[in-house]
């Protein structure tokens, strides 16, 4: 089952004692604030769990795989995740 906000919320109000409208605002603000970072092209480092990386890409040759026909795909950001050696360790541990 996928994570969700509205179950990233449930967890803090059962679990740390805030409200329900303290918790949503703590998730609120924590994705805003990850947002912004990654929009000024930082990275973001969470420890025990991995770090967002942001990448430049540079214009470069492309192909349109309808058609065939070659383009030209403009420079862009790309944001990647790298997990962290707990957080791979906790993932492959035996069953």
């Amino acid at each position: 089952m996928t994570l969700t906000k509205a179950r990233i919320i449930d967890s803090i109000y059962n679990n740390a004692g805030l409200s329900k409208l303290k918790a949503r605002s703590a998730v609120e603000n924590l994705i805003e604030t990850i947002k912004a970072t990654l929009e000024n092209g930082e990275d973001v480092l969470i420890t025990g769990f991995g770090k967002f990386c942001v990448k430049e890409k540079k214009e470069r040759r492309g192909r349109n795989p309808l058609t065939g026909a070659d383009l030209l795909l403009r420079p862009r950001r790309n944001v990647t995740f790298r997990w962290s050696e707990m957080l791979k360790e906790k993932m492959n541990l035996e069953k």
